[in-house]
């Protein structure tokens, strides 16, 4: 079994922070902090992406019950090396703090493990929280966007954002009903301008393993959102599934495909980076079980664990995808 079920885990609140493209967006109107720039008046580009982490959390507590006190346990993500955003953000308080990798998967890897905290007692309140930004990711996984290089059409774009969710057991309209693990699973793409495409069999692996695990189907949602898929990648995953005998009718969404309009924003494929499934779950789509438009909600969180030095020895990227579900308690 791959699939853990929570009884216990409820979403307190959850706060969220963002650039301009995505204030832009779609979803512009949702998030509880907007910038105007990429810099967040920040002397540099990982001190905004910092700045915006501080932001969300700062949202989502004080939109809850309980003060920073009240946190027993602290779990983050990021894409920077050293998850140097996660850290230097956990330094400033006395809270115990796991730092995790999982690449663009993180946010259901952070929020996974943050409930298994939560449901067998370790803690009774567990803060979950990931970001990225778009020049510390560039420049950390390709070019700097300053040298001015030519992008290919298969590429995405990284969100510029951060997201944070507190998980508890008092009892609300949310719940965490279960976290699945996804395998690494590689099929020797070596694009790292195309990991839409390189990340879609890991997507397909966890999806089709919780469905084994729990022999239920699309049927049993309302929407399976995957997390930065986008264009390329998102139409692959659908056939595979079609291939395959899933029929997924129009439950299938992606993260990377909401939060930016891909026709009216110069955005390539559409988004990607930890903080694009992170936002789009903590507003659109728990939003819509908040308001009783779904009761059930698959966010299934991809990423490409690749390094600058793999790809430059031409190795090609393994990829892993993890997945949570909410439901309207």
């Amino acid at each position: 079994m791959t699939t853990i079920h929570f009884h216990n885990v409820y979403v307190a609140s959850r706060g969220t922070s963002v650039g301009l493209l995505e204030k832009q967006g779609p979803l512009g109107n949702r998030f509880d902090y907007t910038h105007e720039d990429n810099t967040c008046q920040q002397d540099s580009f990982e001190k905004a992406e910092r700045y915006m982490l501080q932001e969300a959390v700062d949202a989502a507590i004080r939109k809850s019950d309980y003060s920073i006190k009240d946190i027993e346990v602290m779990i983050g993500g990021d894409l920077i090396n050293q998850l140097t955003s996660s850290h230097y953000f956990a330094k400033e308080f006395p809270i115990s703090f796991l730092g995790m990798y999982a690449a663009c998967a993180s946010s259901s890897l952070v929020i996974g493990q943050a409930a298994l905290w939560v449901e067998h007692q370790l803690a009774k309140t567990a803060l979950a929280f990931t970001s990225s930004h778009v020049a510390t990711a560039e420049r950390q996984f390709r070019f700097p966007n300053e040298y001015g290089i030519q992008k290919k059409e298969t590429t995405t774009c990284t969100v510029t954002g951060a997201g944070a969710v507190l998980l508890s057991r008092k009892k609300s309209k949310l719940k965490v009903a279960s976290f699945t693990v996804g395998k690494v699973v590689d099929w020797q793409y070596n694009d790292a301008n195309d990991m839409g495409v390189a990340m879609a069999p890991a997507a397909y692996d966890t999806l089709t393993a919780y469905f084994k695990d729990t022999n239920q189907s699309f049927q049993d949602f309302d929407l399976i959102v995957t997390g930065d898929l986008s264009k390329l990648g998102f139409a692959f995953l659908r056939d595979l599934l079609l291939q395959n005998g899933y029929c997924c009718e129009e439950k299938l969404q992606d993260c990377g495909l909401m939060i930016y309009d891909i026709v009216k924003q110069n955005v390539f494929c559409g988004g990607s980076g930890c903080a694009c499934s992170m936002c789009v779950s903590m507003t659109k789509l728990l939003d819509l079980l908040e308001q009783q438009e779904a009761r059930r909600i698959m966010v299934l969180a991809t990423g490409a664990l690749l390094s600058p030095i793999a790809i430059q020895q031409k190795e090609s990227i393994p990829c892993i995808a993890h997945a949570i579900v909410y439901e309207r308690s």
